[in-house]
């Protein structure tokens, strides 16, 4: 009967969300989870727990949504279904306020969560039966002492115990009136990449994770009782850095027998939302990305953590200029963060210890009047020139060098994803002929700030107009990518203090 319950409520929440239109202005990139041996060859530990969710609802809204699932990807995968019932069902309008889409996002994460445990209610009370029976009557008995009765129940309370555990983290996006909201809870991450006329990609992280680390969390904590340098010392509360999780009943219902949570007053982790907006995105040039904690956690573990935001804003661009679909820019993203993580492991350099492994990774891009490259189409035929940060570091340094160079990507009258972006952007938004936004990799010794801008100087290339450029004498048309700066860039960084005149570089 339990399982006959479990199985209706999922289905349902899938059939009622089967017919909604996936939005077709996002790419979804992902990558399973991976433990290197000692010949740097990876194996994957379990299967992949993420989940995802970009589906088109009526009046104008848009849903988005990453989750990070652990012990099992059975929550991350319910609350992705039951979000979308909670929300695109027609709970929301283009009348709402505010208030009024806060209010309803509260709603439905209280509902994903309840829905959930309605779900595995019947097992956990079975699971409580048989722990109650079995260990007073077996205590300090080893398995194979135990009766025939004793070992199918101390085996099915086994399969119970994997049944309900496990939880999940999840960021959710919602547009609405052109209007952006964001709900998080956990250790996900939000950045919206807004690119302006000047010709600079600025980056915003919105929302802070809600982990060990976290004043704010840790100050909550503190109120119901419990020892706040203790669990940020510890670092995680029941195997996960977490302070807010959907799922996980051990932290819910049985946080008292959890050495670090047994003093607190009332539950303590929890899986109510933490919600920004709504942000305007009238006139805004950029993208937005949802990220899972194994994607961050991977670069983080590479590069060290203060550039990391800017790190994958630069990766997005310079993908989104060479790349003709959403899906591969993200994918390409997704597996030069892999490449990274495994390059670092293998060189055997001082932070290779951080890379010994990395969890499920998912990235989510949903641009916002952001053409995608053509590969067609050149400078001289209309196409607009984005400056793409290259890093370069050698064998010797960790350090990483910027190099801007030009990429072409599609003028503004090119319809990209079956509409005509020249009519959705707004006064102020780059076009041909002027200068266009930029992503450039800074040194990684540089403080992360949750908002922070990067741009070329423009020095490193040259505009084209859409006038095509006409032959020499010999039949060349003049260069338009000027290399200059890398080749002594290259020589600084090798030590041969060579200029671009000499030793490297063109002839």
């Amino acid at each position: 009967m339990a399982a006959q319950r479990r199985t209706l409520m999922q289905s349902q929440h899938q059939s009622w969300t089967d017919d909604l239109p996936l939005c077709q202005m996002c790419g979804v990139g992902t990558a399973p989870n991976c433990v290197y041996g000692p010949d740097g060859k990876g194996t994957q530990s379990h299967p992949n727990e993420d989940g995802h969710l970009r589906f088109r609802g009526e009046d104008g809204c848009f849903l988005y949504g990453v989750f990070n699932g652990y012990d099992g990807s059975r929550v991350a995968n319910f609350a992705s279904q039951c979000l979308t019932a909670e929300l695109l069902l027609g709970q929301l309008n283009s009348g709402h306020t505010d208030s009024d889409v806060r209010r309803i996002l509260t709603q439905a994460f209280d509902v994903v969560e309840k829905s959930y445990f309605e779900t595995i209610d019947d097992a956990l009370a079975e699971k409580a039966n048989l722990s109650n029976y079995l260990l007073p009557h077996n205590e300090n008995v080893s398995f194979h002492q135990l009766s025939p009765q004793s070992q199918k129940m101390l085996e099915r309370l086994k399969e119970l115990e994997q049944e309900v555990s496990g939880g999940a983290t999840a960021v959710v996006a919602l547009i609405l009136n052109n209007k952006l909201y964001i709900a998080n809870v956990g250790t996900n991450r939000v950045l919206l990449c807004k690119s302006s006329s000047d010709g600079q990609n600025q980056v915003h992280q919105i929302g802070r994770p809600h982990s060990t680390d976290n004043e704010d969390e840790l100050q909550r904590l503190a109120a119901l009782g419990l020892d706040s340098a203790r669990i940020r010392q510890a670092g995680q509360i029941a195997g996960q850095s977490s302070t807010r999780r959907l799922g996980d009943y051990r932290v819910k219902f049985n946080y008292n027998e959890t050495d670090l949570l047994s003093a607190a007053k009332a539950k303590p982790v929890i899986a109510e939302p933490e919600i920004h907006g709504g942000q305007s995105l009238e006139g805004i040039t950029g993208f937005l990305l949802l990220m899972s904690e194994g994607l961050i956690n991977a670069l983080e573990s590479a590069h060290g953590p203060e550039q990391a935001n800017q790190e994958i804003v630069a990766m997005v661009a310079a993908e989104l200029a060479q790349q003709t679909s959403l899906e591969a820019v993200a994918q390409s993203v997704v597996e030069r963060v892999k490449r990274l993580h495994h390059d670092v492991f293998v060189s055997g350099r001082q932070r290779a210890t951080y890379c010994s492994r990395h969890e499920d990774m998912t990235l989510l891009i949903r641009t916002l009047n952001y053409p995608l490259a053509d590969a067609a189409l050149t400078p001289t035929q209309g196409g607009r020139i984005y400056p793409v940060s290259v890093p370069y570091s050698n064998s010797q340094s960790t350090s990483k060098t910027s190099v801007t160079l030009s990429l072409v990507m599609p003028s503004q009258s090119t319809l990209t994803n079956g509409t005509n972006t020249a009519s959705t952007l707004e006064e102020g938004t780059p076009t041909p002929g002027s200068q266009s936004p930029t992503a450039t990799l800074q040194s990684t010794n540089t403080q992360t700030q949750s908002s922070s801008s990067s741009s070329g100087d423009g020095s490193l290339f040259r505009q084209r107009g859409s006038q095509a450029a006409q032959p020499d004498e010999t039949g060349r048309v003049p260069p338009y990518v000027d290399f200059s700066q890398f080749y002594r860039l290259w020589g600084s960084d090798h030590g041969d203090g060579q200029s671009t005149q000499g030793g490297l570089g063109p002839q």
